[in-house]
């Protein structure tokens, strides 16, 4: 097996605990489906959230989608102006049987506009 970082982001409507959780939900089911991933595995998630989302940690959405045994870890991103807003992000580290090509990075609603190359 070879270890594999995958990306993702997505952008939340509000810094409300339950848009945090929502939106994180959504972001790792899809890192997970796209992937065709087991929470088995995942090694580890490092999530990272705007200054501007405060409400909830994104790892309690983690453990809700399956991940209650993977190491995971809060924190806050820079400051940058002209950021985009509320926005989570992860780098999750993944132990699979696959070339880094077949890797799927996951971008969700405003977020994408982050990473326009990829093919969503």
């Amino acid at each position: 097996m070879t270890v594999h970082a995958i990306r993702g982001a997505v952008q939340v409507a509000a810094d409300e605990r339950s848009q945090i959780v929502e939106a994180t939900t959504e972001l790792v089911t899809e890192v997970m489906t796209r992937n065709d991933l087991a929470s088995g595995d995942v090694v580890s998630v490092l999530f990272t959230t705007t200054p501007d989302l405060t409400a909830e940690f994104p790892a309690l959405a983690a453990r809700k989608a399956g991940l209650d045994d993977v190491p995971l870890l809060c924190a806050s991103e820079i400051a940058v102006p002209g950021a985009m807003p509320r926005v989570v992000r992860l780098l999750a580290h993944v132990d699979v049987d696959r070339s880094r090509t077949r890797i799927r990075h996951v971008y969700l609603g405003g977020a994408e506009a982050l990473r326009p190359d990829l093919e969503q």
